[in-house]
């Protein structure tokens, strides 16, 4: 009689092959032209296009498709997602990975479940009238165009309530985090560590500078560009609209309060003297 350990193995064996160091299921459907580097993981259902290359490590989902003619980088991990065909996502991408959900819970003394329980467990002692954290789902996907590129280390959450969008050809740089729900148009240009919030929305040709940020549910026009390091906090209606500064405004009145606030401190400085 085979033991359970000779039973898994056969069992494994029927559900993964292994090609030059890939590992793939059984049930993906990989194109013969594709190139698939040592390391490489293919799981159940994913569907890899003609002439896509996997770098060492990659990970490809259950069920992600991947479009002809896209490389994928060295430890890229993609989850819960449709990317395009010609694209190019750098090393250490994270696509449809959860997006960060979390809304006030139980009251601590009250029913829990078993769950919630053995959290507490594992954390220590919640404090009388405190309020755990729960987890919102995050059930919906990310759909990526054609020809996008994505920085080394890049975040794309999946959505919760819609799908995650990137339109085709937006170009974004190292360390960039888009929430979950995030809509960005087509052509987009997004510099190093800028972040969207959850549901945020960029229209078409939008260009963001390095570490720019636009909060949460905040729709920005077609067109807009972002000064680096600001802070977009409220709806941007007016299409071609350059602003800056932390909450952002138009670049125009932007550059007069910072005069105003220099030219201000100098007679300060002057006046102590």
């Amino acid at each position: 009689r085979s033991s359970p350990r000779d039973r898994m193995r056969r069992s494994w064996s029927r559900a993964w092959r292994w090609v030059d160091g890939a590992t793939i299921h059984a049930t993906a459907r990989v194109h013969p032209s594709a190139r698939l580097a040592p390391g490489v993981v293919v799981e159940a259902r994913a569907r890899v296009g003609a002439g896509v290359v996997l770098g060492p490590g990659a990970v490809v989902g259950s069920s992600v498709s991947v479009g002809a003619g896209t490389s994928v980088g060295p430890h890229t991990s993609l989850q819960h997602c449709s990317i395009g065909g010609g694209c190019t996502l750098h090393a250490g991408v994270r696509i449809g990975a959860d997006g960060f959900g979390f809304v006030p819970g139980t009251p601590a003394g009250a029913e829990q479940s078993p769950e919630s329980q053995r959290l507490e467990r594992s954390v220590g002692s919640v404090l009388e009238g405190d309020v755990l954290p729960v987890k919102k789902p995050q059930r919906r996907r990310v759909v990526v165009g054609r020809d996008v590129e994505v920085g080394a280390g890049s975040c794309i959450d999946r959505g919760s309530w819609r799908d995650t969008s990137i339109g085709a050809h937006t170009k974004m740089d190292n360390l960039v985090q888009v929430g979950h729900n995030v809509v960005i148009g087509v052509g987009c240009l997004l510099c190093a560590d800028v972040a969207l919030g959850g549901s945020a929305t960029l229209g078409d040709y939008c260009v963001l500078g390095g570490k720019a940020a636009v909060a949460d549910h905040v729709s920005v026009a077609a067109g807009t560009r972002v000064a680096a390091c600001s802070g977009v906090t409220s709806h941007v209606d007016s299409p071609g609209t350059t602003i800056a500064g932390l909450p952002a405004r138009p670049i125009a009145l932007w550059r007069r309060e910072v005069a105003w606030a220099r030219r201000a401190a100098a007679r300060e400085a002057g006046g102590a003297r």
